[in-house]
């Protein structure tokens, strides 16, 4: 009894005991005592925990809270009764303020009377003369681990360095059990092995499968109830076996006729394990070979004696020449020369008289003179050679009897030389010069990636990878395992991939023009999404078209779809339609997860909700989307002056080692990534580039393309062309959907010498009443355009995340956002702004979301990487009127 209030009357029921307590804590918040104040009302020491009931064992509940003259405990809304309440009584030694401690048991078979949804829970009140104060609620579970895995590995053969995956569900359980692997008993720790890691699904991943990861793998589960173990599953890792290389063939079988000769290698390349397949094919070759015999060489007939000579003696020769020594043969044996004594009236002993001595030395003064004469022309012949061009050599032979026009080529550094408008007019251009440069001159160019396919240029930023290769390989395949990513590409050259926060980033494929950006914010905070951004080739992805629809854009997939965006990304890419409101009715259109394709947008008018919306410009799209998909751009013509821009490039061979030479000519929407595919396609093919590309207005005439080829030196080259033209299907051009072939030339030289080509080319849509329009290309040496491309290496990484992705740094924006978002004096706010950024006809699509300024930002960030100017926008923040001093300085430093 003094342990509770002295007005308080003895409860003999929680439900009485409520009553009081109400009406006590009713009349002391209505008449405070004097000088009372709020830091007198109790607070809580301790507060209740969570716990959880093992077996039968009870658990405690325990608070402390000062000063407090009562505390009493509420579970699921009832007061416990105060017999079940251990109370200790003490005193805090700095404050010197009362301490109230109390404790109450709960029984399993408390917590089992509750039934439904509601869980058991209990919480602490503590009064005191300035009011009352609750604790936390602390909720009290049964803790039970069951018998069963959900999902449970399974045995498993791989092959040395692919990916092993073992799945893990664990045992229904509270609390939730912990998950562990054993790898032959012992445990996996991927902190110690950086080839394994687990999964937030309790999935084993190995990277790469080793020989050391052949083992039986087990799946522990457990809490503080219990630890369970799955079936073991058995890992394999078998290796097939690989042919070493092939060893030297061995000496002949004879030595003299026809033999045999072998050579073996033997299946250790690597050598097979583990039930891997052994090697195919042969371990031996043989192969027929033939000695050829020694001849032994054998004198030929002597020949006749010779006069006799002033010493009386003559002689005779022989040689060894039938047959001659050959492979190895002995040489003849005995003399090769004989002298014999002149006898009787065959020998003169006469004097030499003086005309015999001038005939000699007539004879030795006219040899003398021969031989310097043969080393003088000798020496002059060596010194003529070698001031000679090897090469200059070569090439007067191969262009011998042809004669150069006067045309001189552009320079490299003539940049507009990109730039020129195509003439889609009937008049022709001619160049002369050599067909195919030589393979060692100085000014050879290689065919590679270049910037006219980059979207990005040659900006200051560095693009970081979103993650590992491996990893990126991961990410593709899990994705396209699932049945609504089936169609997604393999392989990462036509995909970037990242992971992403609220602070946002950007995705590209390199040298496409695709991009996605994903603005601040954008993901909910406390979220990481995974995001791919794919491009997929027409062939790959079926797209039903009806009447005059043609392909406008890339199909583009960007996901994983059904991911909460809470503002829209912008996902850009190129088109190939010259844009008219009158000529066009254009679509985006987007795949929904059945498969069929609905058109979601119609460009130019209101969207009929606020998901998408489309700044279409002159050569690329920018679409505004919350919810991630696959996207394409197709449009129907309205009249017959409706017209698609087709990219033409013609290829050629890069060097004439044989007597054909082929031209390709390619016929392709005018977007980055169909060139970067043909130029892909063409390093295969080891062609090089002619010319530079050319832009032809393909109209919806259902006119089919004709090309020819034209002014060919008929006594140097000869055309295998059958026909007088080529000719593409009109529909195979208008669609879009088919891929990207060439239209070949082959011509034939007639000689080994000429290695230059004159010629014309000439692509025409023939029109109902047989007017055209012509294109003419010079097919020449110094046309080649290979170094408008530029190397991979130069291209960045695929995905950029956080502050890095953006140029406008993210204070300043902030600031922009706050200042601009509110309506200002005569205009002076976001809409001024959109109007200076030439973006004022969007305007009523700005109004409708919830920062109009932001959007604003976002879209000149899609449109401006990586080489926005800052300066420039700067600029036009000033001239609404509310200039922000840091902005400059910060876009000062970064121009």
């Amino acid at each position: 009894e003094a342990k509770r209030p002295k007005e308080w009357p003895c409860a003999s029921s929680p439900v009485e005991l409520a009553g009081v307590v109400s009406a006590q804590q009713s009349a002391t918040m209505a008449n405070p005592m004097p000088g009372a104040a709020s830091d007198l009302l109790p607070h809580f020491q301790l507060e209740p925990q969570d716990v959880y009931i093992v077996k039968n064992k009870p658990v405690s509940l325990t608070c402390r809270a000062t000063p407090a003259t009562q505390i009493y405990f509420k579970c699921n809304g009832e007061w416990v009764h105060q017999g079940e309440h251990a109370t200790q009584h003490s005193t805090d030694k700095g404050s010197g303020l009362p301490v109230m401690d109390v404790r109450i048991d709960i029984s399993r078979q408390q917590v089992e009377r509750i039934f439904g949804l509601e869980e058991y829970w209990c919480q602490c009140v503590a009064w005191s003369s300035s009011g009352t104060t609750k604790s936390q609620k602390a909720y009290v579970r049964i803790a039970y681990l069951r018998k069963n895995f959900e999902e449970e590995p399974t045995a498993k053969e791989v092959s040395i360095e692919q990916g092993i995956m073992l799945p893990c569900r664990p045992p229904e359980g509270i609390p939730p059990a912990e998950v562990e692997w054993l790898r032959n008993e012992e445990l996996v720790d991927p902190a110690l092995d950086a080839n394994v890691y687990v999964t937030p699904g309790h999935s084993l991943v190995v990277k790469q499968a080793r020989l050391a990861d052949t083992a039986n793998y087990t799946c522990v589960a457990k809490n503080i109830v219990a630890r369970r173990r799955s079936t073991s599953a058995a890992v394999t890792v078998y290796v097939n076996g690989g042919w070493s290389r092939w060893a030297e063939w061995s000496a002949c079988s004879t030595s003299c006729g026809r033999g045999w000769q072998k050579r073996s290698r033997s299946c250790t390349n690597p050598t097979p394990l583990n039930g891997g397949t052994f090697c195919e094919g042969q371990n031996m070759q043989k192969n027929a070979c033939t000695t050829l015999c020694p001849v032994d060489g054998g004198w030929s007939g002597w020949s006749r004696w010779s006069l006799c000579a002033l010493d009386c003696t003559r002689w005779r020769s022989r040689e060894c020449s039938e047959p001659a020594p050959r492979n190895g043969g002995q040489e003849c044996q005995g003399a090769e020369l004989e002298t014999h004594n002149c006898t009787s009236e065959l020998c003169s002993h006469a004097a030499a008289g003086p005309e015999d001595v001038a005939l000699y030395v007539g004879l030795v003064a006219v040899a003398v003179c021969l031989v310097l004469l043969v080393l003088g022309v000798a020496l002059l012949c060596c010194r003529r050679k070698e001031g000679l061009d090897p090469d200059a050599a070569n090439s007067s032979i191969l262009t011998a009897g042809f004669q150069p026009g006067s045309s001189k080529p552009a320079k490299a550094g003539n940049s507009h030389l990109l730039t020129i408008q195509p003439d889609l007019r009937t008049a022709t251009m001619t160049y002369q010069g050599a067909l195919c440069p030589r393979q060692d001159g100085p000014g050879k160019f290689q065919l590679s990636n270049g910037h006219l396919l980059s979207p990005l240029g040659t900006g200051r930023h560095t693009l970081h990878h979103g993650a590992p290769t491996t990893e990126g390989v991961d990410f593709v395949s899990r994705f396209a395992a699932q049945s609504g990513f089936r169609s997604l590409p393999r392989g990462t050259a036509n995909m970037a991939y990242g992971t992403f926060n609220f602070l946002g980033g950007r995705l590209l494929i390199p040298n496409t023009g695709i991009s996605l950006l994903i603005p601040p914010d954008a993901i909910p905070r406390g979220k990481i999404y995974e995001v791919y951004l794919a491009l997929h080739k027409q062939e790959g992805v079926r797209l039903p078209l009806a009447g005059c629809q043609t392909l406008l854009s890339p199909i583009v997939s960007c996901g994983p779809p059904g991911v909460l965006l809470t503002r829209p990304a912008i996902l850009a890419m190129g088109h190939c339609v010259e844009a008219s409101t009158t000529d066009w009715s254009i679509r985006l259109k987007k795949q929904s997860c059945e498969g069929t394709w609905e058109d979601v947008l119609q460009v130019g008018e209101e969207p009929a909700s606020g998901l998408y919306y489309c700044q279409l410009e002159a050569q690329a799209v920018y679409i505004f989307t919350e919810q991630l998909g696959r996207f394409a751009l197709v449009g129907e013509s309205l009249s017959m002056v409706a017209a698609k821009r087709l990219k033409l490039l013609l290829f050629a061979p890069a060097s004439c080692s044989s007597l054909e030479h082929s031209i390709r000519v390619y016929c392709l929407r005018d977007t980055p990534d169909m060139l970067k595919e043909v130029v892909q396609q063409e390093k295969q093919l080891g062609g090089q580039l002619i010319g530079a590309p050319r832009v032809l207005h393909f109209k919806d005439s259902y006119h089919n393309l004709r090309l020819s080829i034209h002014d060919v030196p008929s006594s140097l080259w000869k055309s295998k062309l059958l026909a007088s033209y080529q000719e593409i299907p009109f529909y195979h051009l208008w669609s879009g959907l088919q891929p990207s072939l060439p239209c070949t030339f082959t011509l034939e030289r007639l000689g080994p010498s000429p290695c230059e080509l004159t010629c014309k080319l000439w692509i025409w849509q023939v029109e109902g009443d047989g007017q055209s329009f012509n294109i003419s290309f010079n097919i020449a040496k110094d046309t080649r355009f290979s170094d408008w491309l530029v190397p991979d290496s130069e291209v960045g990484s695929p995905a950029l995340v956080g502050p890095s992705a953006f140029k406008i740094p993210f204070l300043i924006r902030q600031k922009i956002i706050s200042s601009l978002d509110t309506p200002g004096p005569r205009g002076a706010d976001w809409r001024t702004l959109a109007q200076k950024l030439h973006l004022d006809s969007h305007l009523s699509f700005f109004a409708s979301k919830a920062s109009p300024t932001a959007m604003i930002l976002n879209l000149w960030e899609a449109q401006h990487f990586p080489s926005g100017n800052l300066a420039q926008l700067a600029a036009a923040v000033a001239e609404v009127g509310r200039q922000d001093s840091a902005l400059f300085a910060i876009s000062e430093a970064e121009c």
